[in-house]
């Protein structure tokens, strides 16, 4: 269905307006409606990963509103279930744990939809979505065909995949085929999680918890506008966090692939003394420095300053350069 002048939802409550906005119920009605589209394309879910600098986005945003979910097999110990990209995530989380199905349930109450999800390589509490997803399912618009890709050839890494990058602007996911275990199989390895019993927690416990810590920390999009964590936490080389170690004892920090470490920036940013800091209409969440809030009536220009701040003040103290996990849409 082809729209005009169509209000983009986003977390952050900016106004942000699409000159054309198609949302389709299957690749074949995208197929259909695509004619009618004119670049720049932009894909949304939920808007909750988005920061519009200009009210009014020239080009074309879709969204996919296939919300529907079904069992495609399943073994004694293995269930594969496809979601619609258009399901809100913790709605399938909510399914899958109320069924018995293990691997979602550490991204509880993560803002957004499936197809989001897939493209972000979401993560949280020691999992990411790379972690239970067996293959997307894409409708690719340079060949005006359906595709399936393995996980393998979605390219995940930290908040990172192929549809991410420039060649994967191509792809429209359609719905996400996850690989969920019927075997007890919990993570709870990470912060406020290790206070669960390993052997007597359940599923509904684990994301109840998830839910409870998310709640404590992060604000709630339908009173502090927000687009979750803006930064992503940085990435560095073992000698480079041993020389920052050496400096600010008690350092959180976490193993990554190829022998690199993964720092936290929100405690980076809360030693910066940011946490809390309000510039205008715009702020540093009291209760996780990681979240950039709209305090009420924010531009879009006050938020980027606040975040540029931050960005120096970090780089500055710890020679480290935050990164926006924030998709950051600069013109239509």
């Amino acid at each position: 269905m082809v729209f005009h002048n169509r209000h983009i939802t986003n977390t952050f409550g900016l106004e942000a307006v699409a000159d054309t906005y198609i949302e389709y119920r299957s690749g074949d009605e995208l197929r259909r409606d695509l004619p009618q589209a004119k670049e720049p394309f932009l894909h949304v879910g939920g808007g909750s990963n988005l920061l519009f600098l200009q009210p009014r986005f020239a080009g074309t945003v879709f969204h996919n509103a296939i919300d529907t979910v079904e069992i495609v097999s399943e073994d004694a110990s293995v269930c594969l279930v496809r979601a619609g990209g258009g399901m809100i995530w913790d709605d399938f989380v909510a399914w899958c744990v109320t069924r018995g199905l293990y691997g979602a349930e550490n991204l509880s109450l993560i803002p957004g939809e499936v197809g989001a999800a897939a493209v972000q390589n979401i993560g949280a509490y020691g999992a990411e979505a790379k972690d239970i997803i067996e293959r997307v399912e894409a409708y690719d618009i340079n060949g005006g065909v359906k595709v399936c890709l393995s996980c393998e050839e979605c390219q995940y890494g930290y908040r990172s995949s192929l549809f991410k990058r420039e060649e994967g602007w191509r792809y429209f996911v359609l719905s996400v085929v996850f690989r969920l275990s019927k075997v007890r199989r919990l993570n709870l390895e990470y912060g406020a999680l290790k206070d669960l019993d390993k052997e007597t927690a359940t599923l509904q416990q684990v994301r109840q918890k998830v839910i409870e810590i998310r709640q404590e920390k992060l604000p709630d999009p339908e009173r502090i506008g927000s687009a979750g964590s803006f930064f992503m936490n940085p990435v560095v080389p073992e000698s480079k966090y041993e020389a920052l170690a050496r400096e600010y004892d008690g350092m959180p920090h976490y193993p990554a692939a190829d022998g690199m470490v993964k720092l936290s920036a929100g405690w980076m940013i809360d030693r910066c003394g940011l946490k809390g800091a309000v510039r205008g209409r715009a702020g540093v969440y009291d209760r996780q420095a990681l979240v950039l809030v709209n305090l009420g009536g924010a531009t879009a220009s006050e938020i980027m300053t606040l975040a540029e701040e931050v960005i120096a003040a970090v780089k500055e103290k710890f020679d480290v350069t935050l990164h926006p996990e924030v998709q950051i849409i600069k013109k239509g």
